[in-house]
């Protein structure tokens, strides 16, 4: 589970997050929506432990990411909006150094490393650098890097971006699989069809601050009725902006 507390966070005179609080209960595939420069990014950098907030705090399973990192961080998987490897590396031998910080090592992370990397679809390229790699390549292996340790919360920072249409299907065929077992599951995304396809519950963000917090089913029902069939309507209807 995890449960963002009160986080406020400023970047000089800017207010990016202003006493931001929602949870992702096991089990549940949340949708995060707001333009760009909403605060999306900001909150899961904290909530992952690479942005310290200002106030509140974020609990991944009820482990403080402020006061005990180390093992909140462990029940953490991550891909953030523009992944970032070390070019010369083949993506095999990369993922074994990474496993190793896991305590995998040897054969045994060959293993998974191959195991990992056919299942996110680059079992062909496993042994390409990964400077050869496409953006939508470079979202297959950091999902896959995710995957290591099997953690039981996800946080996704705009994973749709860079994916052809055959990696979006992947992407919410594994949001479904992780729902299934258990798993809570955070996404950002601008491709709003999709997190109507995949979210249980989407909370909408603007200018720091969160302004809705619904169930897909509460959406589409008061979208519907307000004459906004679309999940881009409805949010737009939000924000006061006209389509």
């Amino acid at each position: 589970m995890i449960s963002i507390k009160n986080v406020s966070k400023s970047f000089g005179s800017v207010k990016a997050l202003d006493d931001v609080s929602f949870d992702v209960r096991n089990g549940e595939v949340v949708g995060y929506v707001g333009l760009n420069g909403a605060g999306k990014t900001t909150t899961i950098r904290i909530a992952v432990g690479v942005l310290p907030p200002d106030d509140g705090d974020v609990e991944i399973d009820g482990f403080s990411i402020v006061r005990d990192k180390r093992r909140a961080s462990e029940r953490i998987g991550w891909i953030p909006e523009i992944p970032l490897f070390e070019r010369d590396f083949k993506a095999l031998d990369y993922f074994i150094y990474v496993a190793g910080f896991h305590g995998i090592r040897g054969d045994e992370a060959r293993r998974l490393g191959r195991e990992l990397l056919e299942k996110v679809g680059l079992g062909d390229a496993m042994n390409k650098k990964l400077g050869h790699y496409s953006q939508g390549m470079r979202k297959r292996f950091a999902l896959a890097l995710s995957l290591i340790n099997d953690p039981p919360n996800f946080l996704f920072d705009e994973v749709l971006n860079g994916l052809d249409p055959q990696g979006i299907a992947f992407f919410r065929e594994l949001a479904l699989e992780f729902k299934k077992n258990g798993k809570a599951v955070l996404f950002s995304s601008h491709i709003l069809t999709e997190v109507e396809n995949i979210a249980d519950r989407v909370v909408f963000i603007h200018k720091g601050r969160i302004i809705a917090d619904k169930t897909i089913e509460e959406i589409k029902r008061e979208a519907s009725s307000g004459g906004h069939g679309s999940l881009e309507e409805y949010f737009f209807k939000l924000i006061g902006v006209k389509i």
